[in-house]
């Protein structure tokens, strides 16, 4: 599981086991997870944020999509 990056709390990673699907991210802050597809910055699925948490870790990887779309091509290539 490659750590994209670090931001406070929050690790955005993604599994190697999942090159077939589109671009996206997983980000998790202790026992809550989420992942949301890079392209669109929709949530694919979500466990344990609240709603208002949720937009807050979208409107981060919005932010970021650039280096977090640049990590998964490298990884995946």
């Amino acid at each position: 599981m490659p750590t994209a990056m670090r931001i406070g709390a929050f690790r955005f990673y993604f599994y190697s086991h999942e090159p077939n699907e589109p671009p996206h991210i997983h980000i998790d802050r202790g026992d809550a997870t989420i992942k949301i597809w890079l392209e669109s910055c929709e949530v694919a699925k979500s466990r344990g944020f609240r709603a208002h948490e949720m937009n807050d870790i979208v409107k981060l990887v919005a932010e970021n999509r650039e280096p977090l779309t640049e990590a998964w091509n490298e990884h995946f290539g």
